[in-house]
């Protein structure tokens, strides 16, 4: 490069003689002009990450439902009550008074006299109550109660799924130098001015 550079320059320097040269009057010999080798540049794509990798959670709510169902409301329940006797009233007749002799005083024409008096037997007719059926205790049983109630129950739970997310990239171009321009002289012939 420094060759290159060194070059120029002293062809340079002689251009320059040679137009002063010329322009005082002497024939020009050889004749450069300057040259500029533009920068050269290519497209080159490439991708870049527009988001890097992760992870996503995919959530889904649980469901419910409505279920009926048959619960007991009150349970059964056994008690015990009393039954009162059965009974009947009978009527017999009974011997209140067995008779028989017994002494009493009377008053008999003025006189106070003890007498000895027959008596018949004497008889009565009684009711009775007679127990046909004594007084007993009854087990009672009350049925339990059933009511129909209303439940919310899961038909299905939660989900929680995790989706792995890949980068995303996107192309881009952009331009790049791939040589950079130069400058330097090239050798003309002009008729009649340089000649070779």
């Amino acid at each position: 490069m420094f060759r290159k550079t060194a070059c120029f320059t002293i062809a340079g320097l002689t251009v320059l003689g040679t137009i002063s040269a010329t322009a005082a009057g002497g024939h020009a010999v050889e004749c450069y002009e300057p040259i500029r080798t533009p920068d050269v540049y290519d497209t080159v794509y490439e991708d870049v990450m527009v988001s890097p990798p992760g992870q996503q959670v995919d959530y889904t709510p649980p469901i419910y439902g409505t279920r009926e169902r048959v619960v007991m409301t009150v349970p059964a329940q056994v008690t015990y009550e009393v039954v009162p006797a059965i009974t009947r009233t009978v009527y017999h007749t009974v011997r209140v008074d067995g008779g028989g002799y017994a002494w009493e005083w009377r008053v008999i024409h003025g006189r106070k006299v003890l007498c000895k008096i027959w008596h018949k037997a004497r008889y009565e007719r009684v009711a009775e109550t007679v127990v046909i059926q004594p007084e007993r205790s009854r087990r009672v049983v009350t049925p339990a109660q059933y009511d129909s109630i209303a439940e919310e129950v899961l038909v299905q739970p939660e989900q929680r799924r995790i989706i792995d997310v890949p980068a995303s990239y996107r192309t881009v171009t952009r331009r790049v130098l791939v040589r950079e321009g130069s400058s330097g002289w090239r050798r003309v012939h002009i008729p009649r001015h340089c000649q070779d």
